[in-house]
């Protein structure tokens, strides 16, 4: 059934890409993983996947040594400052940096471990009160701020906008992203390349691939219903 599920969302995810004139090479699918057990992983894996992101640095440590080396994890939910360290030999990329307090520490950890993070900045689409990130006119001034710090690479934005049931509410918000991401971009911070912006999931992936999504984050309609019992 995943491997199913993967081929259904190929298939609009290539749909999607055709409508607005881009090669499919263009979009980095991320399967979510979070709640799901190490055998739906595998049978993705089998289907070909090899992009896996998870919202719970501890699902990552659990998984990471169960499955082949050859995945590429991606933290996409928010990170606390004492697990950053858990993700300098697992992680690819963390998508929700969103402070400078948590920027600095994800410094700190990669200089230790001889590496650098690419790291994007958690945009807060709506403004929404539940949700973590920073508001559009909060963006600019931390990568100023940040920029500067070794250890970690500046490369796009994330954004996770309002639940609805209706994807095309979602266009508005990708549509600032990008246009946010391209300000940036004409800036030629040093450090700094925009070439990602991940935005887009279930139930709105189509909607932000028409819009310059570069990687899109999708679970329920590979793996099903979350478990949140776990």
């Amino acid at each position: 059934m995943i491997a199913d599920n993967i081929r259904s969302v190929e298939e609009r995810i290539l749909a999607a890409c055709q409508r607005a004139g881009r090669p499919r090479e263009d979009v980095t699918l991320i399967c979510v993983t979070k709640t799901k057990p190490v055998e739906d992983l595998r049978q993705a894996y089998d289907a070909g996947q090899r992009v896996f992101g998870e919202n719970r640095v501890q699902e990552i440590i659990e998984k990471f040594p169960r499955l082949p080396e050859d995945i590429q994890w991606h933290m996409i939910g928010h990170l606390q400052r004492n697990k950053v360290k858990y993700l300098m030999d697992r992680a690819v990329m963390i998508h929700s940096v969103d402070s400078a307090a948590l920027a600095q520490t994800i410094s700190k950890e990669a200089v230790k471990a001889g590496r650098v993070m690419d790291i994007l900045l958690e945009v807060n689409a709506a403004g929404e009160e539940s949700k973590f990130g920073l508001g559009y006119d909060k963006v600019l001034p931390l990568i100023h701020e940040i920029a500067p710090l070794p250890g970690i690479h500046i490369c796009g934005l994330m954004t996770v906008p309002p639940y609805t049931e209706n994807p095309e509410t979602s266009r508005v918000y990708f549509k600032k992203l990008r246009e946010l991401s391209v300000d940036i971009a004409r800036q030629s911070i040093d450090n700094v390349s925009m070439h990602t912006l991940s935005m887009g999931m279930t139930g709105d992936f189509e909607v932000a691939i028409e819009e310059g999504a570069t990687h899109i984050r999708v679970g329920t309609a590979i793996f099903g219903a979350r478990n949140y019992d776990i």
